[in-house]
């Protein structure tokens, strides 16, 4: 048997297995971000504005509810208007400017002081 019938025959044996690998590489992040094994940086990004405009809220209505203590019972728009006011300074030490201000944290608050 020549070198060349050799490395054919071993090419022969290996071929299946190096193919199915190639496929396994290609396919296999598609299907484990599929279904769901794998978290992409836009959902982290999500999760973690969500938690963080979550916590602005707790503490936008903890604020809102020492300074109007019947906050639950106002209606809609007093709501609004209280959570705009304290949203501007959620979180402690936050300078109160207008661009620190989300409209998500002023809405969750405002639903907040509605329980």
């Amino acid at each position: 048997m020549s070198f060349l019938e050799s490395v054919k025959s071993t090419w022969a044996a290996y071929k299946p297995r190096i193919i199915a690998l190639a496929v396994g590489l290609a396919l296999g992040p598609l299907l484990t971000n599929y279904f769901g094994y794998q978290v992409t940086t836009s959902t982290a990004q999500a999760q973690v504005r969500a938690g963080i405009v979550e916590q602005q809220a707790l503490y936008c209505e903890a604020r809102a509810r020492v300074d109007v203590p019947g906050a639950g019972k106002l209606g809609w728009s007093e709501r609004s208007d209280l959570a705009k006011k304290w949203a501007a300074t959620a979180m402690p030490g936050a300078k109160p400017t207008a661009a620190a201000v989300y409209p998500e944290v002023e809405n969750a608050c405002a639903g907040k002081l509605a329980d």
